[in-house]
C-alpha cells in the first residue's frame, strides 16, 4: 500500500486528489496538509467527504510529514514547494508538484514570467515533466515530478500528433483556450464572484499568461526547433472542463485520412486519450469528471489551415488526476489504477 501525504489538501485540486485516493487500491491518505485549516475535520471543509475522511488536517510541516509517507503530493501555489524542497526530502521519499516551480526548464524564463525568485534551482535538471503519454518512462524512474498545467495538458495533447511529424506550420500556431472557473482555485476573489462570472465570457492573461512558456517549451521538444505560439484563455461560466481550439497551416499536403492516421497512430494505446470520430467535435460535458481527453481535427482546404481540437476536466486531466496517473507509473502500478471512472453526464 502506498502511503500518501497531500500538501493544499483544502484546495480544488487536493480535494480533487483526495476524491480520486479514496477509491484507489493500492494507497492510503495519511495526512492532509493543509495551513488555512490545521486541526480542522477533512469532511467538514469539503462536506462530500463527511463519514468518508474523518482525519483532521494538519499544519503543512513538509520536512517532518515526509517521513511518514512514500508520496506527497504538493497542491500548492508557486514558489513554495521550491522555497522548501531540499535533497533531505527527496531522499526519502518522492514529491509530485501540481505548481509551476519544476516544470520550466530555464530559470530565468521562470522568473521572468511568475515574477518570483526560485528557491531551489539546483534540483530543476531532475524534475521530470510529468506528461505520461510522452514521459512515461523517464516518470517511472523519477523523484521529483513537475505535473503539467491543464491548458499545456489539452494544448499539447491535442497538437503533438502533427507537429512532431512536420505536417504543421509551428510558427503559425494559435492557441484559442477557454476553462471553467475552478482553474482559478479556491481563493476568495472579486472577480470570480458569482455575479462577475455568471452569464458572461472573456479573455484573460492575453499575451500574458504564465503557461505559454510551458507550451512553447513543450511542444519545442517536439518540433525539434523552437516554436512560438500565439495563447489566449477564456473564463467561461462553468465550474469544471477546459476547451482546446488551435489554428495552424499545414506544412505540406495532406489528406484528412493522412492526418487521421497520424492521431491514431499516436493514441493507438493510450488510454485516457481517446480520437473521436470524423466529424464530431470535443466537448466538455462529455469528460467532465474522468481523466479523459477528447481530441480531433478538421481540415480546411479552402484555408489551408487545420483545425486542432481538444477536451478535458482541468481538475482531473488537468491536476488531479494526471498527478495519480505519475504516482502509478513511479510505483510500478498500472497507469490507469483508480482512474478508470467514466466522465459524469448530466
Amino acid at each position: 500500500m502506498i502511503k500518501v501525504g497531500i500538501i493544499g489538501a483544502t484546495g480544488y485540486a487536493g480535494g480533487e486528489i483526495v476524491r480520486i485516493l479514496t477509491g484507489h487500491p493500492d494507497a492510503k491518505i495519511c495526512w492532509y496538509g493543509s495551513r488555512s485549516y490545521a486541526d480542522r475535520p477533512f469532511g467538514e471543509i469539503f462536506q462530500n467527504f463527511f463519514r468518508i475522511v474523518d482525519e483532521k488536517c494538519v499544519d503543512e510541516e513538509l520536512a517532518s510529514l515526509a517521513e511518514q509517507v512514500d508520496v506527497i503530493f504538493t497542491a500548492t501555489p508557486q514558489g513554495y514547494l521550491a522555497s522548501v524542497l531540499t535533497e533531505e526530502i527527496l531522499s526519502g521519499t518522492k514529491v509530485i508538484d501540481l505548481s509551476a516551480d519544476f516544470r520550466i526548464k530555464d530559470v530565468a524564463v521562470y522568473e521572468q514570467w511568475y515574477g518570483i525568485e526560485h528557491k531551489s534551482p539546483q534540483l530543476i535538471p531532475e524534475a521530470v515533466y510529468g506528461l505520461c503519454e510522452r514521459n512515461r518512462e523517464a516518470v517511472k524512474q523519477a523523484r521529483l515530478v513537475a505535473n503539467p498545467g491543464c491548458y499545456p495538458t489539452c494544448t499539447f495533447l491535442s497538437v503533438y500528433p502533427l507537429i512532431k511529424e512536420g505536417f504543421i506550420d509551428p510558427d503559425t500556431l494559435i492557441v484559442d483556450a477557454k476553462s471553467g472557473t475552478s482553474g482559478a482555485g479556491r481563493g476568495a476573489k472579486v472577480q470570480n464572484l458569482y455575479c462577475e462570472v455568471n452569464e458572461n465570457i472573456k479573455a484573460y492573461g492575453v499575451a500574458s499568461h504564465r503557461h505559454t512558456p510551458e507550451i512553447e517549451e513543450q511542444l519545442s521538444y517536439a518540433a525539434g526547433r523552437p516554436v512560438t505560439i500565439s495563447f489566449t484563455p477564456h473564463l467561461v461560466p462553468m465550474n469544471r472542463g477546459i476547451l482546446v481550439t488551435a489554428y495552424a497551416s499545414l506544412a505540406k499536403p495532406a489528406k484528412e485520412q493522412e492526418l487521421r492516421e497520424i492521431y491514431d497512430h499516436y493514441y493507438q494505446n493510450e488510454y485516457f486519450v481517446r480520437v473521436l470520430k470524423k466529424g464530431v467535435c470535443p466537448e466538455t460535458r462529455w469528460v467532465e469528471g474522468s481523466n479523459f481527453v477528447d481530441v480531433n481535427f478538421q481540415t480546411d482546404p479552402r484555408t489551408g489551415r487545420v483545425i486542432m481540437m481538444g477536451a478535458m476536466d482541468n481538475l482531473v486531466k488537468g491536476a488531479a488526476g494526471q498527478a495519480v496517473q505519475n504516482m502509478n507509473l513511479m510505483f510500478g502500478l498500472p497507469e490507469n489504477t483508480g482512474l478508470q471512472m467514466a466522465p459524469l453526464f448530466p
